[in-house]
């Protein structure tokens, strides 16, 4: 099985999921690229996770401007850093990155979230319009690999996008916020899960979080705490 195993490895490298070339070595990312990559150290926001340029503050300029739903949130990359291969994961087929992304978060992150007790994952709902096209959600893909590998469940079904939204990369912060009004319900109400994190690929504003959150904490939920691939500029 391992020559077998070698042949396949010489015929088919494992691609890079940061840069798309042979990742050789063995690893999962090229050396080059493991160098590159920039994750989100402290100091953090202590509400939404964004790098703080004043090392004396506790929360950023956007989360003194904003009043969130949500109690907190940890992001993984720079988004500068890692957003080509976030545009192959969404846009180009590349549902294979979830793995290495959702073992990613547990390797860096997977302690901060065991100290929240979450009662389980909630991914960002697509429109069923985006669905069809992308043929999967990526904030489930990686929700699933996070909750296996730290035995949390993950509920796809507890909200539902049932507004198809502009893109909002373009938009501002109120924008953002409109564009969003009623873009979310409660699909169940029959599971008590008091905390819970929802999981995305993108932060920049909240406007996303703070929308799922609001539905959902129409049931059960008192808490919603996030977790989320990359960290964007916001306001």
């Amino acid at each position: 099985m391992k020559i077998i195993e070698k042949i396949n490895d010489y015929l088919y490298p494992a691609r890079c999921p940061i840069c798309d070339r042979p990742a050789g070595g063995g690893g999962r990312v090229c050396r080059l690229c493991r160098d590159r990559i920039r994750y989100i150290e402290e100091p953090r926001c202590l509400k939404c996770s964004k790098t703080l340029d004043d090392e004396d503050a506790l929360i950023c300029s956007d989360c003194q401007k904003i009043t969130h739903r949500f109690e907190r949130g940890f992001g993984l990359y720079d988004y500068k850093t890692i957003s080509q291969a976030l545009y192959r994961y969404k846009y180009e087929g590349r549902r294979e990155y979830a793995e290495f992304f959702g073992d990613e978060i547990v390797c860096r992150l997977g302690h901060e979230i065991e100290l929240i007790k979450p009662d389980g994952i909630v991914p960002v709902p697509l429109s069923e319009e985006r669905f069809l096209t992308r043929g999967y959600n990526q904030a489930e893909l990686v929700a699933r690999v996070v909750g296996e590998r730290l035995g949390i469940p993950v509920y796809d079904d507890l909200a539902a996008r049932v507004k198809s939204t502009k893109v909002m990369k373009k938009l501002g912060p109120e924008e953002r916020k409109n564009n969003l009004k009623g873009a979310f319900k409660l699909c169940r109400n029959d599971v008590k899960l008091e905390t819970i994190i929802i999981m995305d690929d993108i932060y920049t504003t909240g406007s996303t979080i703070d929308a799922v959150c609001g539905a959902l904490m129409q049931g059960f939920v008192r808490k919603c705490y996030f977790l989320t691939l990359t960290i964007g500029k916001g306001i």
